[in-house]
């Protein structure tokens, strides 16, 4: 089946930076095997995402294979591939409550999970740290997440915030575009490891609450600079010269 053909030039972009993002979050070893999802928004008037064939190793994803489902997570394009359906609810919630989310990325990394299992969540002990601390919300840990009506409560504790930590869950990042999503959780997975090792002391300097107060233009000023503008063109580069598969 060739999807290139079938899609305008403008989902097939779409499609090649979400299939490098999923190559990315594998290179970087925030995948867990299959059972998280990078959504992205497919361009244009209707409510159409492009998420990940359940099954697939997310080394393996590649502009083709994402599959293209509406909100409720039904194929809205031929592929012969599946989805899982629970993986949506997250997803799904996230992009009809917020127009602006046009993608979503979710993890459940080591760094993260220990983190979002901690009483008092993410510390101001590093400069990364201050980015997410200016926009993060918590959602208590609620299950599996195969139930809708745990939706309206997942995008309340999002609100308009940028960055979600899922108790005993993961982590969550939402961006106006993969690029800036990506950096997000790259911030973000930073600041957890970052803790985790800091913690060994029993001294920990915490930032200033206004400095953390103050981070939030700053961060979309760095996210919009190095993130669409530097970093993501950079990341293109440094997977062509790895393996350019994820652009079929």
């Amino acid at each position: 089946m060739d999807v290139r053909s079938q899609v305008g030039a403008s989902e097939w972009e779409q499609r090649v930076n979400l299939a490098a993002c999923y190559r990315l979050v594998a290179l970087y070893g925030w995948d867990d095997l299959i059972f998280t999802h990078v959504s992205a928004r497919v361009p244009g008037p209707e409510k159409h995402f492009l998420i990940n064939p359940y099954g697939m190793m997310f080394e393996e994803i590649t502009a083709s294979s994402l599959v293209k489902v509406d909100l409720e997570g039904r194929k809205a394009m031929e592929s012969p591939h599946e989805i899982n359906p629970a993986g949506f609810v997250i997803h799904g919630a996230i992009h009809a409550a917020r127009e602006d989310a046009h993608c979503v990325l979710h993890t459940h990394t080591l760094n993260g999970v220990a983190v979002a299992a901690q009483k008092d969540g993410l510390l101001p002990i590093s400069q990364q740290s201050i980015f997410p601390l200016s926009s993060i919300g918590y959602h208590a840990y609620e299950g599996l997440a195969l139930r809708d009506d745990e939706k309206p409560r997942l995008v309340r504790d999002l609100g308009d915030r940028s960055f979600l930590m899922l108790r005993n869950h993961g982590l969550l990042t939402v961006g106006e575009t993969v690029a800036d999503a990506f950096v997000f959780m790259y911030v973000f997975e930073a600041a957890c490891a970052i803790q985790l090792r800091a913690q060994g002391s029993p001294d920990l300097v915490q930032v200033d609450p206004r400095i953390v107060a103050g981070a939030q233009a700053q961060a979309k000023l760095v996210t919009r600079g190095a993130g669409a503008a530097l970093a993501w063109p950079g990341l293109l580069r440094k997977l062509d010269r790895l393996d350019a598969s994820f652009r079929s």
